[in-house]
Formats: C-alpha cells, structure tokens, sequence
C-alpha cells in the first residue's frame, strides 16, 4: 500500500501515519525525518540541505525531490510507504508523478483529513509541550495546565508560539493557498480519500482504513 497523507496543522496526520504504518507494516515517511536522515549520512543531497537550512532559508524543490526519490529508490519501501507532509505544491506533487512513473508506481491512494478551521484554532489553543523531551498534551484531554510539570518527566509545559491562535490562522491560511492545487491535481487522476478528521483517533483510523477497502474494491 502506498499513501500520501494531507491535512491542515492539527489534524492528526502524523498520529493516523503511524497507526496506519503498524496496522500494514509499511514505512512512515515525513519531510523533516526525509530531511535529517540525508543530513545524518551526509548524502550529497544532505549536504546540500544542510548548508542551506543553516543559513535560515527554505531547502529547495530540488534537493527535497531529489531525496524523496532516494528514499522511495530504497528497500525499506517496496512493500509500501506513508508519505506525510510531501507533496506541498503542485510543482512537486507533479515531481513526484514523475517520480511514480519512473518506478513503475501506479497503485497508489491520497488520504485528505479534512477539519473546520475553527477546530483545528481550538485543538492547537489546548496543546503544551514539555521542555524536556518535547511531548505534547492537550489541555482538554489531558487535563495539563500551562507551566505545571509535565506529567511524565516534571518538565515544564508551556505553548508554542506556532500554537497559539493568530500564528495558527496564518498557518491555515498558507496550507490552503498552496495545497489547494495539490488536492485538485489529484482529484483529477482519481486517487483522493476525503476524510472526516473531527473525530476521535480511532474514528478516524476505522473511517480511513473503511475508505481504503472501499477503494480496493474498485
């Protein structure tokens, strides 16, 4: 099984990629773990990378297509893949058609976890992190407040700045304005699954993988 996975900030992509990557053993592929693996084996394209995250820029369309294909060229992945937080914009969502092409990748399917904005402002305005090992908690299900100690090491609990509500909404707003033709692009060749991503964590794996065998049928 091969999966890309969208969804606005808060939505729970990377929770549903990895309960989707124990239930069918295959791997969970993220941009920023795609990104440090080449920095840590120092890959030409890693090397790449490196010098130009340490300058404070963004890594290029490039350099981040030519490590997406490095990895789906491995043998880590030949029974399938979760990739989560790529393709970002049309231009590599059509990179990466190029890429399935060349590998001979045809069967593949986009899950889009789709949630209110108003409710992805809310859930984040409830997460704290730890200062310590960086767990996150939420307010609401937790029952955590800012700066108590974190429940499991006694760390502080504080609110990223990325959290909080008018840096959230410019998040929406940007992931909107660039993943909107991503969506689009692949309505157009039939592969999206639209999900309802407003329920709880497992709602939404059974509702996911329902979606998924209903495709397979197909």
């Amino acid at each position: 099984m091969r999966l890309l996975l969208f969804g606005p900030p808060g939505v729970g992509k990377g929770t549903q990629a990895q309960l989707l990557s124990e239930e069918y053993g295959i791997p969970h592929i993220s941009t920023g773990d795609m990104l440090r693996a080449a920095i840590a084996t120092k890959s030409d394209l890693g090397v790449r990378a490196k010098a130009v995250m340490d300058t404070g820029h963004l890594v290029p369309d490039d350099i981040i297509i030519g490590i997406v294909r490095e990895v789906l060229a491995g043998p880590e992945v030949r029974k399938g893949f979760i990739l989560d937080g790529f393709p970002r914009t049309l231009p590599q969502a059509e990179a990466l058609s190029g890429i399935f092409a060349s590998f001979g990748i045809r069967n593949y399917r986009v899950v889009e976890l789709e949630v209110d904005d108003e409710e992805v402002i809310r859930r984040l305005s409830q997460r704290l992190v730890c200062q310590n090992d960086g767990k996150v908690y939420s307010i609401e299900v937790d029952g955590v407040s800012a700066d108590a100690p974190c429940p499991d090491c006694g760390g502080k609990l504080f609110q990223r700045d990325d959290d909080k509500e008018e840096t959230v909404r410019n998040r929406l707003k940007v992931y909107h304005t660039t993943t909107a033709p991503v969506i689009h692009y692949y309505e157009g060749v039939g592969a999206i699954v639209k999900v309802d991503g407003s329920g709880s964590i497992d709602v939404v794996n059974r509702e996911i993988k329902a979606m998924l065998r209903d495709m397979a049928k197909t």
